[in-house]
């Protein structure tokens, strides 16, 4: 019988849940966002975490410029955040951190936006021929 989480699904859970109480707690720097893990994809292997993030902008800044600024803090950050994490999750390897913008939230706020805006044109168009 296949069990129901593999151990890096298991893994990447935790490292998830660790992840983001240190980049909350131990990351001060201003110009990084209001950073929300959304997804921490592990290799089989244990040689690199791959971290998929969502960002909100601060003081500001518009959305891009907050999505690089933020990316680029924490991968010159995973250094010390991959420490962090080896003293809180006992492995034989720690990964290598490697951290990514998840644009599928982006993606789905401009496919709401396109639904709505098709469904009030199409409210409109069946008005208009109601009223005639």
């Amino acid at each position: 019988m296949a069990r129901e989480f593999s151990r890096t699904q298991r893994i990447s859970d935790q490292v998830q849940k660790d992840l983001a109480q240190l980049i909350q707690r131990e990351i001060k720097d201003p110009r990084l966002g209001m950073v929300t893990i959304s997804y921490v994809k592990i290799a089989k292997d244990l040689g690199y975490a791959d971290i998929y993030i969502t960002v909100m902008a601060l003081g500001g800044k518009d959305e891009a410029t907050a999505v690089t600024e933020s990316l680029k803090i924490l991968n010159g950050a995973s250094g010390f955040l991959r420490g962090q994490l080896s003293s809180k999750i006992k492995l034989r390897v720690m990964p290598q951190l490697r951290f990514h913008f998840d644009e599928s939230v982006d993606r789905g706020r401009r496919l709401n936006d396109l639904i709505i805006k098709a469904s009030h044109a199409d409210g409109r168009n069946n008005n208009s021929e109601d009223g005639e």
